[in-house]
């Protein structure tokens, strides 16, 4: 009699376990993404979460994008009060690479304490560590959700080559979300997923990353680390290889149909439609006047081809009536750290200056 007790016992908690775990794994991404602690417990985080090293930087990468707006201080309130509320949009120039919160273009503008159409201007940090435009867009359409008043969209060449918009893992893990970009469902990918991938198990890394990033939390609010700081890194290039190659494409090949001018006019437009102003920057790049800099100005581009883009790009923001910011030039060579685009502080504050005087004579015109 015992035996056949225990067995069923044991079943009976076997099929009840399971249908947990079902249960759990049913739970929404976008519904768990929301349950957090920080804007709560903890203060929301400055920039949104992204970073390999957990253990020194009380951060890490995750794609479920509503757990990542979640963290952020955008997140802190409704957008019904008296703030000017502005997004800045980017890569890791923009999120803010070996800078600390308050040496980033959007904490430098925070501190300018500027003022439009009346109201305190407040500037929001959505740059995100991967150079991509269908990224960038991607998170453009989470935060026209939370109701800002103006986007500044800063981005550079290496975000438009066609073959490079799902390189960003972001992208790539949240296809779904992305249909008015790709025309509808994505042939190449496949979104549905077996029984498996929606339980617990199936949802486990995604899961984990969740509980972790909520448990990160504390130590980062006590010490206002958020990223890995290096006491060393190597230099930006300033020597280059005489290579006239930008990714396989030689002069005289057609780069503009390498380009992926339809998304970035597929984000302006998604701005226009909520009935707000943009400003679009190109944001600034290392000139070399090192070895074969004739050739190329760093180690992202040789001189046709950014030139090119530059033509392309300030035609069709002519073209378009877009509020439009070529900044290429602007930083000097000994204002870049470890990349091509990646500023100093000052090199942030320069393009800062810059910015607050585009958008003195362009917002609330």
């Amino acid at each position: 009699m015992k035996f056949p007790f225990l067995r069923n016992v044991a079943l009976k908690g076997l099929i009840l376990f399971f249908i947990l775990a079902l249960l759990i794994g049913l739970i929404p991404a976008d519904l768990l993404g929301k349950v957090t602690l920080y804007n709560h417990l903890v203060p929301g985080r400055p920039r949104l979460p992204f970073g390999e090293t957990p253990q020194r930087s009380y951060n890490l990468s995750l794609y479920n994008l509503e757990a990542m707006f979640a963290t952020h201080e955008i997140s802190a309130r409704s957008g019904e009060g008296d703030d000017f509320r502005v997004v800045v949009l980017g890569d890791s120039s923009i999120w803010g690479t070996l800078l600390h919160p308050e040496e980033t273009l959007t904490g430098q503008l925070n501190a300018a304490a500027l003022r439009f159409c009346g109201k305190p201007a407040r500037f929001y940090n959505l740059g995100y560590p991967t150079i991509s435009l269908v990224k960038d867009t991607l998170i453009l359409q989470r935060a026209l959700q939370d109701s800002p008043d103006l986007i500044i969209w800063v981005t550079t060449l290496e975000a438009f080559p066609v073959e490079k918009q799902f390189a960003s893992p972001l992208a790539e893990n949240n296809r779904s979300l992305l249909k008015h970009i790709l025309g509808g469902d994505d042939p190449t990918h496949a979104l549905a997923s077996g029984l498996w991938d929606k339980t617990i198990f199936g949802r486990r890394r995604e899961l984990a990353d969740w509980a972790r990033l909520q448990l990160y939390g504390i130590p980062w609010a006590t010490s206002g680390i958020d990223q890995d700081y290096p006491a060393r890194y190597p230099a930006a290039d300033i020597d280059l290889e005489p290579d006239d190659t930008f990714h396989d494409l030689k002069p005289g090949d057609d780069l503009q149909v390498h380009l992926a001018w339809d998304v970035l006019e597929k984000g302006m437009a998604m701005i226009k439609e909520a009935g707000l102003p943009a400003l679009l920057v190109n944001e600034p790049i290392l000139i070399s006047n090192g070895e074969n800099s004739q050739i190329r100005y760093n180690f992202y581009y040789p001189r046709w081809a950014y030139d090119a883009y530059r033509s392309e790009l300030q035609k069709r923001a002519d073209d378009a009536g877009w509020n439009y910011l070529d900044a290429w030039d602007l930083v000097s060579m000994d204002q870049f750290t470890n990349s091509a685009i990646h500023l100093t502080p000052v090199g942030e504050q320069q393009l800062a200056e810059r910015l607050v005087l585009t958008l003195a004579e362009q917002v609330c015109r």
